[in-house]
């Protein structure tokens, strides 16, 4: 976060300047502050749902293995 917000806030000049020559630096300005913007949306969101998908699939894995180890042994029968 710290490092977006360095770099969001170093292109920030380019996105709002003006004067000479500002017209060809906005759009470079905009687009790495729109890239920057959507990159760490992007990632808040996607980094907690990978870690969720990667924990149910180990939580899986783990059924999967216990119900190997364990073998159904049938009950003894009875003698009347």
């Amino acid at each position: 976060m710290m490092t977006t917000m360095a770099a969001l806030l170093g292109a920030l000049p380019l996105a709002l300047g003006t004067g000479v020559g500002a017209e060809l630096r906005r759009p470079l300005g905009i687009t790495i502050v729109g890239g920057l913007i959507l990159s760490q949306m992007l990632t808040l969101f996607t980094t907690p749902v990978v870690y969720i998908y990667m924990d149910r699939l180990q939580t899986g894995i783990e059924n999967l293995r216990s119900r190997r180890r364990t073998t159904h042994v049938p009950a003894p029968a009875h003698s009347d």
